[in-house]
């Protein structure tokens, strides 16, 4: 539950700064996935009863809080974000879960077949949804910033995916276990990553603008110095006429 709360820190910065910045949304769209594809593993239709309800009621809280995510994000974001996300990443997420949900109640008979089936689409959708902070790393590396990498995301990432592992294994259920043996190493790295460039200073932005002055009849140079400090941008400007 941890893990789907923690992004409420980085969209209380996004409604603060009415951007999404450099923020990727394909985690959120990722996670809602594999809440949904979970979800619908726990509940009795493939599951035996009730044997697996832990995961329908936290995965179906996941549903609920990565929706508003992806809501506040689409709000917010760039046009060509707002593409992406409405286009392609939400729509291809309803068509896979669709058809998950529709073969696995038609084509099979027997729970243990519908378990086999769901499961290992949830194992991709898992894999998928702990591999996606890999683009938001890559970026980490490069700029020797956490900034767009929450350290409680990684955190939470981290101890979920250490207690789902536990549970699967306990529950002798390999289609809860397998894809944690990826997501507790990676979520070891983004801690990794995130301690060692956590004391790094952010990049200092640098632009010029021109602009002409209709009024004095004369351009302006604008000197935009952006310095990013613990999550919160300071603009300092500079004018020079000519």
């Amino acid at each position: 539950m941890l893990l789907y709360t923690a992004p409420i820190l980085t969209f209380s910065r996004v409604f603060k700064k009415k951007s999404t910045e450099e923020f990727s949304c394909f985690p959120y769209v990722m996670t809602l996935l594999n809440c949904l594809v979970y979800t619908w593993y726990g509940l009795p239709i493939v599951s035996h009863l009730w044997e697996n309800l832990p995961l329908v009621t936290i995965n179906g809280v996941g549903i609920l809080l990565e929706l508003l995510f992806i809501f506040i994000y689409f709000c917010y974001a760039s046009p060509k974000e707002r593409v992406k996300v409405g286009v392609i990443f939400v729509p291809v997420v309803i068509v896979l879960f669709g058809l998950t949900a529709v073969i696995s109640a038609v084509v099979f008979d027997e729970h243990r077949h519908r378990k086999s089936f769901v499961g290992s689409v949830g194992l991709v959708a898992s894999i998928s949804m702990y591999g996606s902070p890999l683009v938001v790393m890559k970026k980490v590396i490069e700029t020797k910033s956490v900034e767009y990498m929450p350290f409680y995301l990684s955190f939470f990432s981290f101890l979920a995916s250490s207690l789902w592992l536990t549970y699967g294994l306990l529950s002798h259920d390999l289609f809860l276990a397998s894809p944690n043996m990826v997501g507790t190493p990676l979520g070891i790295l983004q801690l990794i990553l995130y301690f060692k460039y956590k004391n790094k200073e952010a990049p200092i932005t640098t632009t010029v603008m021109s602009k002409w002055d209709e009024e004095n009849n004369k351009r302006e140079l604008e000197l935009v110095v952006d310095v990013d400090h613990d999550g919160d941008a300071s603009e300092k400007k500079l004018n020079n006429a000519c």
